[in-house]
């Protein structure tokens, strides 16, 4: 197992991920844990994270010295490499030649972290500061175009540690898996981590907590809860009872399409319909965050009532390690770029304990468990959707006239890109009805309607994304159908915008 020690990096989660491709088991723990808590487990080697950061500015996330001096290895990333040179007796500058983006870096003495590698490759890189003076008994072993300091390694008494400016965890780094991997054979980590051992475990750990009392969950459709409803089944068989409320922001037919899908797997669903109240309290709304807190709001309420009858000790949630990760209330981790619909309150108003059994997973692993125990390809790989549904993907307020145009236009939009064969090589596609209105001429008649904004992103975690590239013909029959088919619709925009600067989502 690998511990990683987060100092505040929105790239945290990505090493996490990267470790366990490899096979290995990997933790995440904020910078101001105790030793014990960091050594807890006897991890095999430390990580310690990048982040925004200067090591001299105040409240920096600085951990304890003395994670230093335990002989495991140990690796600095961007950040990182910077701490340990300010903690071990480096220099730390700030630089008016800034490092952001593609970089490359040449090797300048053998190193195990770069067994493999060329001299020369390229590296993606995010700092203002750099390591202008490595610590004693440390030696430089790469260097930048700009000739900074770009990873460097101890000696004699500190040959265990490693640390790099750039970051390996991301794929912009072209050996950056490599080096990772190179990391965990000079930690000896032994490679038995996977989803298919996990399973077993999962479904033994909710048959001895839960024994023979009733648990109760929410099931949205999308592959977390799907995937947790099934794994509860076939542990506690109708003593789980999943609640699917309609909340009459979902795409079309969703609602009917997950019955369909999950019935053989999951018995007992109980289906809500409760579009009116939630469409009535959106009324007039047009701030995304108030829309999420409202949706949210209700959401429990409607559960609430869904739940009366049921004599459940029990919540299920679909939890998962991100969700663990960014609850942590620790200053220094990445910013809150937007509220997040969740149901957060519902155990305590509810007097239940929860059963998580995701909580120590990433998404692409629960994918990886959805396919293990046979669930549909379009449910396992179906495109991410927010938790307030299409609500925040209509800019203004909501109304069933736009949820209507928004839907059939989602719709036209995901049945295009599934009969090209390119659904399953984007990794989430949507329309959003824009809060404009634009002049068209259909016919001989001029008429006034609403643009549809198109979104289509690739991505292998969701922390940066590029938009993707259609061929012309594609991108040109699903703005033709939308046209064509939607009443309300006489222009089509693409958003060829990129995360970073913009989120995935309009709001």
């Amino acid at each position: 197992m690998i511990r990683i020690i987060d100092c505040g990096s929105q790239l945290t989660q990505n090493i996490a991920r990267r470790i366990r491709e490899h096979g290995v088991f990997s933790t995440i723990v904020p910078f101001n844990s105790s030793l014990k808590a960091i050594m807890e487990g006897n991890p095999d080697g430390i990580i310690i994270s990048g982040g925004q950061f200067s090591v001299y500015g105040k409240g920096a996330p600085l951990y304890a010295r003395e994670i230093l001096d335990l002989k495991i290895p140990i690796l600095g990333i961007c950040y990182g490499q910077q701490s340990i040179a300010f903690h071990l007796g480096g220099k730390v500058e700030s630089t008016p030649q800034r490092e952001y983006g593609q970089n490359k870096i040449i090797l300048q003495k053998p190193s195990r972290l770069f067994n493999g590698l060329p001299q020369e490759s390229k590296v993606w890189m995010s700092h203002g500061d750099i390591v202008s003076q490595v610590p004693p008994d440390f030696e430089i072993t790469a260097i930048s175009e700009g000739k900074h300091i770009a990873a460097m390694q101890g000696s004699r008494e500190r040959a265990n540690i490693y640390a790099v400016q750039f970051h390996p965890e991301v794929d912009h780094t072209e050996y950056g898996r490599n080096i990772l991997g190179n990391f965990l054979e000079i930690c000896n980590a032994k490679k038995d981590w996977s989803t298919e051992n996990f399973v077993p475990k999962i479904i033994a750990n909710i048959r001895e907590t839960v024994g023979n009392k009733k648990v109760i969950g929410g099931m949205s459709g999308g592959v977390d809860s799907s995937t947790a409803s099934v794994l509860l089944a076939k542990a506690i068989g109708d003593n789980y009872t999943p609640i699917l409320i309609n909340n009459g922001l979902l795409r079309k037919g969703e609602a009917e399409e997950v019955l369909r899908t999950l019935t053989p797997y999951v018995k007992s669903i109980k289906y809500i319909d409760a579009t009116d109240r939630f469409l009535k309290k959106l009324e007039g709304i047009s701030s995304p965050d108030e829309k999420r807190k409202i949706i949210g709001k209700e959401f429990i309420k409607v559960f609430q009532e869904a739940a009366s009858g049921i004599e459940a000790e029990y919540l299920m949630q679909g939890t998962l390690y991100p969700d663990v990760i960014e609850s942590v209330p620790v200053y220094g981790c990445s910013s809150k770029i937007k509220l997040h619909h969740n149901v957060g309150g519902l155990p305590e108003k509810m007097g239940l304990k929860l059963i998580e059994p995701f909580r120590d997973l990433f998404k692409d692993e629960v994918r990886q468990i959805g396919e293990k125990l046979g669930l549909p390809k379009e449910l396992v790989w179906r495109h991410p959707f927010p938790g307030p549904g299409l609500a925040v993907r209509i800019i203004g307020d909501v109304t069933k006239e736009k949820l209507d145009i928004l839907r059939e236009a989602d719709t036209i939009c995901v049945q295009e890109l599934k009969a090209r064969g390119i659904y399953y090589n984007i990794s989430q596609a949507f329309a959003v009805l824009t809060n404009a209105s634009s002049v068209g001429v259909m016919g001989d008649e001029g008429n006034y309607q609403y643009v549809i904004a198109l979104r289509a992103v690739t991505t292998n975690d969701f922390m940066t994304a590029d938009w993707y590239d259609f061929k012309k013909e594609d991108l040109g029959a699903i703005a033709t159908r939308i046209i064509n088919e939607v009443k309300g619709v006489n222009r089509i925009v693409y958003d060829i915008t990129q995360k970073p600067p913009a989120t995935i989502e309009w709001e």
